[in-house]
């Protein structure tokens, strides 16, 4: 063989590898922006049941087209406490199931009409006008770019299939199912797709490089390389998500160790599916995540107590959602709002939390902290809706003067519990950048920070105490505090001043204390929005137009 051929060679594995790989990626992103929030939405509200939830994983993977993206976004929902490791480990062996369609589109060897496919997506993705047409179009233009990549990569292997060498050295593989698991394992833990490793082994068999035995086991050792990207979007997560991922390690073990032990099952049972080597090793993929599946669901209570052994640790669980908003209640006005007072104070509790792990992240320059802060956002967003829609349904009833006279204060004091959550994100926000750019501040301007967040976190206390009884002596110490806020910001910023002139302190890191300081008092500004409220100096219209 030439120095021409072998460059071209590896010029046509390169380029096609790669527009294999892009074709893959527009596809499923393409897909995941027509239905992706849709998806979300589905596997976290309809899970209670297991066999529901691995026809979810199998349907929404279909549709997304990647398994390591639904096994990612499901570790993202246990992290944050919106599913529990009982309910995620049916939906990944679903996506398991669902993530081999891409194996069947591909041995339907579409390959001739991947560049009419192409113009097809180009033209919608380009200049269609409607969002959702665009992204259809983007993810069919992935599909057919991945088509062109497969067959710039087949054609490109095709002069090997005639080399004994090379086909030799394949033969030998066949002939050696756990280094073929091994090879399987490692390209796709580099690859990070399953479906990449897949195509690549399809390629191979269709120019009679690879046969069943020998692809068989590279297909094994795919299905476990996927689950890498599990186990590293695992890390930093919490003990529920870890072992979520390492649950589906497990499973693929387990499962590649008994397909190897009915190996001649297996390859009596695809032979006979089709003739064709492609269909058949397609074949394989789906009906091992079949057998897979269907072998493991009933076991997942078992798994979930195994897997609290394997990976031991006790859980901080965060309870999501309302905890008090009894819609029983609603019948009498006046317990019902007492609920939705202990419920607004659970709240503020999480923006207390959000607070204290922002300024965290900002003293110890450590993002560990980062996770709690976005998770305990979401928690009060939820919260804000929730409380909102059932002060407005007391609204709706029959309420007294006294019962009237409150509810401003619950709305009001909502809307600003969720606005300090916000300037919570905003500090984490502001604490990561300094941690990424490298960005000190002078002693002086964080011992000036520490001053102005210890009132900061005194109100918050104060705001905590004073709300359930509606103290409104506590709320007048509050509002004077929120007065001792302002004096320090304007004297921490005459500082700053100063400090810029003398070049005591840099632009940048000018920037972020100036930053910081400007959420700490709008933190204060809201916490005195709250303590009017308390004090019953804040008006709603609204009351008499909903009694």
């Amino acid at each position: 063989m030439g120095d021409l051929n072998i460059v071209s060679l590896i010029f046509s594995i390169i380029g096609g590898l790669g527009l294999f790989i892009f074709g893959i990626k527009m596809m499923g992103d393409g897909l995941q922006k027509v239905a992706g929030q849709k998806m979300r939405e589905i596997l976290a509200h309809l899970t209670k049941n297991r066999f529901i939830g691995l026809g979810l994983g199998a349907f929404v993977t279909s549709i997304i087209q990647s398994s390591s993206a639904t096994t990612v976004m499901v570790i993202g929902f246990v992290n944050v406490g919106l599913m529990n490791l009982v309910q995620s480990i049916p939906i990944i062996l679903g996506a398991d199931i669902g993530t081999t369609i891409t194996a069947q589109l591909i041995a339907f060897k579409l390959t001739d009409y991947a560049l009419p496919i192409v113009g097809i997506g180009a033209s919608m993705y380009l200049f269609a006008k409607k969002r959702k047409t665009k992204q259809l179009g983007e993810s069919i233009l992935g599909f057919g770019i991945l088509f062109l990549g497969l067959s710039i990569m087949s054609g490109g292997v095709k002069p090997l299939g005639s080399s004994p060498i090379v086909h030799n050295t394949f033969v030998r593989l066949s002939y050696n199912p756990f280094l073929g698991v091994l090879v399987g394992t490692i390209a796709t833990g580099i690859l990070q797709s399953s479906s990449v490793t897949t195509g690549i082994i399809l390629s191979l068999a269709s120019v009679g490089l690879l046969d069943l035995r020998g692809a068989i086991p590279l297909v094994l050792g795919a299905n476990i390389g996927t689950c890498i990207t599990a186990v590293l979007a695992s890390i930093g997560a919490n003990l529920s998500a870890k072992r979520a991922a390492f649950v589906h390690v497990v499973f693929k073990v387990i499962g590649t160790m008994i397909a190897l032990l009915l190996f001649p099952i297996y390859i009596l049972a695809v032979t006979h599916s089709s003739t064709d080597i492609m269909r058949q090793i397609a074949n394989f993929h789906t009906i091992f995540n079949v057998v897979n599946g269907a072998i493991f669901i009933g076991f997942t209570p078992l798994f979930v107590k195994l897997m609290k052994k394997v990976v031991p640790g006790k859980e901080q669980v965060i309870e999501r959602g309302p905890k008090y908003l009894d819609k029983n209640l609603l019948k009498t006005p006046t317990i019902a709002i007492e609920a939705a007072k202990k419920e607004i104070l659970r709240t503020l509790k999480f923006t207390k939390e959000m607070l204290e792990n922002a300024m965290n992240v900002f003293y110890e320059n450590n993002k560990k902290k980062v996770q709690k802060v976005w998770m305990r956002e979401d928690i009060v967003d939820e919260l804000q809706e929730s409380i909102t829609n059932y002060v407005q349904k007391i609204t709706e009833k029959e309420l007294d003067e006294k019962e009237s006279a409150m509810i401003p204060s619950l709305f009001h004091s909502i809307n600003d519990i969720e606005r300090i959550a916000d300037h919570a994100t905003n500090l984490t926000n502001i604490a990561e950048r300094k941690i990424d750019e490298g960005i000190v501040l002078s002693k002086t301007a964080v011992e000036e920070i520490r001053r102005a967040n210890l009132v900061i976190m005194e109100m918050m206390d104060d705001t905590i105490k004073a709300f359930p009884d509606l103290d409104k002596q506590l709320a007048k110490v509050i509002l004077d505090k929120e007065e001792r806020i302002n004096r320090m910001v304007i004297e921490f910023r005459c500082n700053h001043v100063d400090r810029l002139g003398k070049g005591i302190c840099k632009h940048l890191s000018g920037l972020i204390f100036v930053d910081i300081l400007m959420n700490m008092e709008k933190v204060g500004d809201h916490l005195t929005n709250i303590a009017q409220a308390i004090q019953g100096r804040l008006q709603w219209n609204g009351a008499k137009n909903h009694n």
